[in-house]
C-alpha cells in the first residue's frame, strides 16, 4: 500500500507531570486546522471535570473511547472493582456524549493489556483493549517537542500501515510537536485515521501495550 494508514491516539486524563491548561486546547485546534480525526481515550473523572471539551471532541468527528474512570492499574482491582470502574466511565461517556464508546478501550498505563482476567472484565462490558505500536514517552517532562515529533514521525512511518501512536492530551511537548507531526506525516503520504478506520485484522497486529 502506498498510503499507510496511521492512527494518532490521545489519552485524555489528568496529567501527573508539569503541563499547562492550554495544551489540550492546542492539540484539538491543530487537528481541526488540518481536518484530521483522531482517537481519544477519555478517563471518566477527566470527563466529569471537562464535559464541554469532551463533547466538542465527539462533535468534531473524533473517535472517543474509554480510558476507565479512575485511571488505576486495572490488575490491582478485584472483579467487582474492575466492573464498577469500567461501567462508571461507560455511563458518563454515554450520558455526556450521546453515543456508544464501545468497543474502544485503553488500559491505563497499558497495565492489564495481557492479563486474561482484566481482558475478560473489559470484554464483559463490550470493550476491547487498544494498544499502540509507537510510544514517544511524551509524558516525560525531559522529552522535548522535537524528540516527541521525531519519534512519532520516524516510528509511525517505519511501522507503516496500521501504526497506532500513543500520545497524551496534557503534555506541553505534545501540543508543540503536533502541528509538525501532522504536516510531516501527511507530506510523507500517510493517511491519518481513527482506530475504527483500521481493518480488524490489521488492528489485531498492534501490540496490546506497546513495545517493550
Amino acid at each position: 500500500m502506498t498510503e499507510p494508514r496511521i492512527a494518532l491516539t490521545f489519552d485524555a486524563e489528568f496529567g501527573d507531570r508539569p503541563s499547562t491548561p492550554e495544551s489540550f486546547e492546542r492539540i484539538v485546534a491543530a487537528l481541526a486546522e488540518r481536518d484530521v480525526a483522531a482517537t481519544f481515550f477519555v478517563q471518566g473523572r477527566w470527563l466529569e471535570s471537562r464535559p464541554g471539551t469532551a463533547r466538542r471532541l465527539a462533535d468534531a468527528g473524533h473517535l472517543v473511547g474509554s480510558h476507565s474512570h479512575y485511571h488505576v492499574r486495572l490488575p490491582l482491582l478485584n472483579d467487582d472493582g474492575l466492573a464498577e470502574d469500567i461501567a462508571t466511565a461507560d455511563g458518563l461517556l454515554r450520558a455526556e456524549l450521546g453515543n456508544d464508546p464501545r468497543p474502544w478501550f485503553r488500559c491505563p498505563f497499558g497495565a492489564g493489556a495481557t492479563d486474561a482476567r482484566v481482558l475478560a472484565g473489559i470484554a464483559a462490558l463490550g470493550y476491547s483493549n487498544v494498544g499502540w505500536s509507537v510510544d514517544p514517552t511524551d509524558w516525560d517532562p525531559a522529552r522535548t517537542a522535537e524528540e516527541v515529533r521525531d519519534t512519532v514521525v520516524e516510528g509511525a512511518l517505519a511501522v507503516g500501515d496500521g501504526s497506532v501512536v500513543l500520545l497524551h492530551g496534557w503534555p506541553d511537548s505534545t501540543a508543540r510537536a503536533l502541528p509538525q507531526i501532522l504536516d510531516r506525516l501527511t507530506s510523507a503520504g500517510a493517511r491519518l485515521v481513527t482506530v475504527a478506520d483500521l481493518p480488524p485484522e490489521l488492528l489485531a497486529t498492534v501490540p496490546p501495550a506497546g513495545h517493550g
